[in-house]
């Protein structure tokens, strides 16, 4: 049976440089797991590949929509199986690496089926959190589905969202679509996890925040911001830079709260994932026991 490696990590751990390795070592193209990377708009603020990296290897799900084409989990879980069927005719193993937590639960277990958010929907939603915050959302939120708000991160607002835009559209609780029953997939899974100290991933942060200044993200941030009602601009990088050029912070102010938004999200990322019992961790320099457990991995499906 064919395998799915599956790299997951914080933001900045290291999986594009590891991922493109284990593609020339594997022969095994690489599928994206990186809900932003997916926009053509968006390659400087995302830390999309860049052209060399693309050229190492094939990629998948970069640079495939446009900024106005919306896009969800359950939209990723369908594309990347039919894509799956596809490449495992040809390839053993594929990688699918990145940080969105998700859209790599969608992949791995499946999510529950929700409707499409209707596009009126979601720009009200967004608009409303843009002007008031996350207070309106969380009170609509108790009132139309009560279980979930005593659930939710309430200081999670893509989550509180995306409910309150699931229960707008349905005119049901959110709750009410989700029944946490994981499919079975017909390839073998192999999670390997990356991950660095919090003051080495911290540094780390801060170096790519400079270089993608430097690379020009906020030329990129203007180019983009007549579209800042999307859902797929309510990201790191791009509000904050927002801000700046609607005069309300400072340039110097608004670089560092993408260094420490960045740094608060890659802790949300290590909360997620460190539920997956599945996953087993590594540094990105330890590429030798990281081989070592995909080829015992690979030698015994082949058994």
């Amino acid at each position: 049976m064919n395998t799915l490696l599956v790299l997951p990590g914080p933001t900045c751990a290291g999986k594009t440089a590891l991922s493109l390795r284990l593609a020339k070592k594997y022969g095994a193209p690489i599928i994206s797991a990186d809900s932003r990377q997916l926009y053509r708009e968006l390659a400087i603020g995302t830390a999309a590949p860049t052209p060399e990296q693309l050229a190492q290897a094939r990629h998948y799900m970069v640079g495939t929509l446009e900024l106005t084409e919306s896009y969800s989990a359950s939209r990723f879980e369908a594309d990347v199986m039919a894509l799956l069927g596809e490449l495992f005719e040809r390839h053993h193993a594929v990688i699918l690496a990145g940080g969105s937590m998700m859209y790599i639960d969608a992949v791995c277990r499946g999510i529950d089926d929700m409707p499409s958010v209707a596009p009126d929907v979601r720009e009200a939603v967004s608009l409303l959190y843009e002007r008031e915050g996350l207070t309106p959302l969380l009170d609509e939120l108790r009132q139309a589905d009560p279980a979930y708000w005593l659930e939710v991160d309430r200081r999670n607002y893509r989550r509180v969202i995306h409910a309150v835009e699931i229960c707008r559209t349905a005119a049901r609780p959110y709750s009410s679509f989700r029944t946490h029953r994981a499919r079975t997939r017909p390839f073998h899974i192999l999670k390997t996890g990356l991950t660095r100290p919090r003051e080495e991933l911290c540094a780390r942060i801060d170096r790519r925040v400079d270089a993608m200044m430097a690379a020009g993200l906020l030329d990129e941030a203007r180019r983009v911001s007549r579209y800042r009602h999307l859902n797929a601009l309510n990201t790191l990088g791009y509000k904050e830079l927002f801000r700046h050029i609607d005069g309300e912070w400072t340039l110097a102010q608004a670089v560092e709260k993408i260094r420490r938004n960045t740094r608060v999200y890659a802790r949300k990322q290590m909360t997620w994932f460190r539920r997956d019992s599945d996953i087993e961790w590594f540094h990105p320099d330890d590429e030798a026991a990281i081989i070592g457990r995909i080829d015992r991995h690979l030698a015994d499906t082949r058994r």
